[in-house]
C-alpha cells in the first residue's frame, strides 16, 4: 500500500488509487496527472485499462472496463460495470490458517448460568405479533420510570409479524424471537403474546434454549384483565432477579462481536474495515468469536472467505449459503449484482464486488469456523459466517440472536439505528465523525490521514472494551434500539 497524501494505491497490481481528498483536472497524484475532477473516496485510474479488460483493486478484479479507461480519468459507474452474472463453481482449496495474536485484555461483564457472558444486564421484552407491539413499549416506558438505576434499562424489542404468516416464514419469525430470549445481554425475558395470533405463545416458549426459567415471564393480552399492570408486574419480578447480578472481569475470549458495515464509502474498505479486522483478529485469537453476515455483500469476495473455511463441511456450507442466496435474488427475477446502494455509489463504490471486498475484511484473517442459517446462534469460537441479507436493521438483528454480545458497525455516510446488542458505529472518514458527533463513536478516517494502524486498533480495542464493560454507545445514549425480522413468505 502506498500513498502520498492526495491517493491511495492498495496494491501494486491495482489499476485504481482512491482519492483521499478531492482532486482537480491538472493535479499530479502519483506522478499521473489528473483528467477530471474526482471527490474523495473515488477511483483515479493510475494506468489504462482497455475496454473488456478486469479493473483490479485490492489485487482482485472489481469489474469491468465498458470504454477504454487512461490514465488519470475518474473511474466509476460511467466506464465500470460489474462481472458477476449468476451461479459459480467453486474449488476447495484450502490455505494454511494464520496465527493470531491473541490479547490478554479483559471486559468487566455479566457471566450467565450457560457460561456465556453478557456486555449488559437489561429485561427484554418480546412481543409474540405486531398487535401487542405498542402493549410491548408501554410498558418498557413505565417500567423504566418505576425501576430505573436496578438494571441497565428494560427494552421493548417489537415487530409487525407473527400473525397472516405461513410455514418457514412463521417459523423463522418464531425462531428469530427465540434466539433473542436467550441473549446472555438479558437478565430477564418477558413475552408478551395477543392469543389469536399464528405465531402461538406456546409454541414459541417451547422453543426457547439458555433462558432460565426463574429469568421468564409470559402472558396473553386476551386473556389478561390489564395487560399493562400485569406486564408491568412481571418486569418487577424479574428486576429483582437480574440487579443481583454483578459485572465480574472476563477475558476477550468471552466476548461475541458481530460485523456489520452500512452506508458504505470509498474509504470503507481502506480505514473502518481492515480496522474492524483487526479487533476481530485479537478476539478470535484470543479464543472468542467474530460473527460476519450480510451475504449479498460477499459476492465476489466469497472465494477469500472460501480458503479460510476450517474444513471441507464448513466451505461446502459457504457455498450453499451463497449460492442459496443468489439464487433468492435469481428466482425474483432480480440480478445478483443490484447493490451498490445510491449512497454506496455516491460515497465511490462502483460495483459488487467492490462493495464485497472491502466488506470481507471486517472478517480479519481468521479461520472461519461455521456457517449459520438466518435465526440460528453461534457455537463455536472463531470467525462465523450468518446467513442474513445487507438490511442494516434485519442483519444486525440476526447477529445479535447468533449471539453477538457488541457490535461493530462501520459506516461512511452514518446512520442513527441502534439494535438490541450495543452497536459501535465507526465512521470510515473524518467528516462524518465530525460533523454526526452523536451518532459516531470512533472515528476511523485518521488512518486515511497517516494513523498507523496498529495505533488505531489500540484505540478501538480499548473503546471495545469499555463499551463491554458498560459504558453507552452513541445509539443507546439516542435511545435507538429496535430490531427488524426477515420476511420471506406469503401474507394471508
Amino acid at each position: 500500500m502506498s500513498s502520498d497524501a492526495l491517493i491511495l494505491h492498495i496494491d501494486p497490481r491495482d489499476d485504481v488509487a482512491t482519492a483521499l481528498v478531492t482532486l482537480s483536472p491538472g493535479d499530479s497524484a502519483g506522478g499521473v496527472v489528473v483528467r477530471q475532477e474526482i471527490a474523495a473516496g473515488h477511483k483515479l485510474a493510475v494506468r489504462p485499462v482497455a475496454q473488456g479488460a478486469p479493473v483490479l483493486k485490492y489485487g482482485w478484479p472489481i469489474g469491468r472496463a465498458t470504454t477504454d479507461i487512461a490514465a488519470g480519468d475518474h473511474v466509476h459507474s460511467h466506464n465500470l460495470a460489474t462481472a458477476l452474472s449468476g451461479l459459480e463453481d467453486y474449488a476447495y482449496a484450502p490455505t494454511a490458517p494464520e496465527t493470531l495474536a491473541g490479547s490478554d485484555a479483559t471486559f468487566d461483564g455479566y457471566r450467565r448460568a450457560d457460561g456465556r457472558v453478557g456486555t449488559r444486564n437489561e429485561i427484554w421484552i418480546l412481543c409474540t405479533v405486531g398487535c401487542v407491539a405498542r402493549t410491548a413499549q408501554r410498558i418498557a416506558a413505565e417500567a423504566n420510570r418505576r425501576f430505573a438505576g436496578r438494571v441497565d434499562g428494560v427494552l421493548a424489542l417489537t415487530h409487525p409479524f407473527g400473525c397472516s404468516q405461513l410455514g418457514d416464514d412463521l417459523s423463522a419469525t418464531r425462531g428469530m424471537l427465540a434466539r433473542l430470549a436467550g441473549h446472555p445481554n438479558a437478565g430477564g425475558v418477558l413475552i408478551v403474546g395477543l392469543g389469536c395470533e399464528s405465531n402461538q405463545l406456546g409454541p414459541l416458549l417451547e422453543s426457547l434454549e439458555g433462558v432460565a426459567p426463574e429469568r421468564l415471564r409470559a402472558f396473553s393480552a386476551q386473556l389478561s384483565e390489564d395487560e399493562i399492570e400485569e406486564g408491568l408486574a412481571a418486569v418487577e419480578a424479574l428486576v429483582e432477579i437480574a440487579e443481583r447480578d454483578v459485572r465480574t472481569p472476563c477475558p476477550i475470549s468471552d466476548l461475541v462481536i458481530g460485523l456489520k458495515c452500512g452506508g458504505s464509502d470509498g474509504f470503507s474498505g481502506l480505514t473502518a474495515n481492515p480496522l474492524v479486522g483487526r479487533i476481530a483478529d485479537q478476539v478470535t485469537g484470543s479464543g472468542g468469536t467474530a460473527i460476519l453476515t450480510e451475504i449479498p455483500e460477499i459476492f465476489g469476495a466469497e472465494r477469500l472467505l472460501m480458503a479460510r473455511a476450517a474444513d471441507r463441511a464448513v466451505f461446502d456450507g459457504v457455498v450453499r449459503v451463497v449460492d442459496d442466496f443468489k439464487g433468492y435474488f435469481l428466482s425474483h427475477g432480480e440480478p445478483i449484482s443490484e447493490n451498490p446502494s445510491p449512497g454506496n455509489i455516491a460515497g465511490g463504490v462502483t460495483t459488487l464486488e467492490e462493495k464485497s471486498l472491502g466488506a470481507v475484511q471486517k472478517a480479519g484473517r481468521g479461520a472461519v469456523t461455521e456457517v449459520l442459517r438466518y435465526g440460528d446462534r453461534a457455537r463455536r469460537p472463531g470467525v462465523i459466517l450468518l446467513e442474513a441479507p445487507g438490511n442494516d436493521a434485519v442483519s444486525s438483528t440476526a447477529l445479535t440472536a447468533a449471539g453477538a454480545t457488541v457490535i461493530l458497525f462501520t459506516t461512511g455516510r452514518g446512520t442513527p439505528l441502534g439494535f438490541p446488542a450495543p452497536t459501535l458505529k465507526i465512521a470510515t472518514n473524518s467528516s462524518l465523525a465530525q460533523r454526526k458527533p452523536r451518532w459516531i463513536d470512533f472515528d476511523a478516517g485518521t488512518i486515511a490521514a497517516g494513523q498507523p494502524l496498529d495505533l488505531a486498533a489500540e484505540a478501538l480495542l480499548a473503546t471495545v472494551i469499555a463499551t463491554a464493560s458498560g459504558r453507552l454507545t452513541r445509539a443507546e445514549e439516542n435511545g435507538e434500539r429496535e430490531i427488524a425480522i426477515w420476511k420471506r413468505g406469503v401474507t394471508l
